[in-house]
């Protein structure tokens, strides 16, 4: 299957209703929907909108996931974590494994970029073969730029 290598999409899209599971709502009947924007070619990264109305519930999450309020609040508190309200332009990042509790005051919505992550020793290979990569590319040869420092 062939891919463009630059998608662009709109954050204003219709989103699908997508039940919150129903063991973790704690207080309220929270709504949430959906909307795939994008995902990576080998399936482990995609970006998602999500929205949901007023609630309380836990949130277990089995990615990493970060995510960035565009509308509404949230107070957000999780084990060694005080209460604390979130709202537009706060970003935040729960790492594979993390409990978070979310109490949505009205509505919100937000951009999400999430990504499976890779057993320990996947990671660790995956690494070093970039290291290697870079000790051996000539000097005068095109590499690709990287937000995440240098190459």
């Amino acid at each position: 299957m062939s891919r463009t290598l630059i998608e662009i999409s709109h954050c204003n899209v219709d989103l699908e209703l997508r039940p919150i599971e129903p063991s973790w709502i704690i207080e309220g009947n929270p709504v949430s929907r959906s909307h795939i924007l994008s995902t990576s070619a080998d399936g482990t990264a995609s970006t998602i909108i999500w929205a949901c109305t007023e609630g309380r519930f836990n949130w277990y999450y089995d990615i990493d996931e970060t995510i960035m309020i565009m509308e509404g609040s949230i107070v957000l508190e999780s084990d060694g974590m005080p209460p604390k309200r979130y709202g537009p332009g706060d970003v935040i990042f729960f790492r594979d494994g993390a409990h978070a509790k979310w109490h949505v005051e009205g509505h919100v919505k937000k951009i999400a970029f999430c990504r499976k992550t890779n057993p320990v020793m996947i990671g660790f290979l995956i690494r070093v073969v970039n290291k290697l990569k870079k000790i051996f590319v000539a000097t005068g040869e095109r590499r690709p730029a990287s937000l995440m420092g240098a190459n």
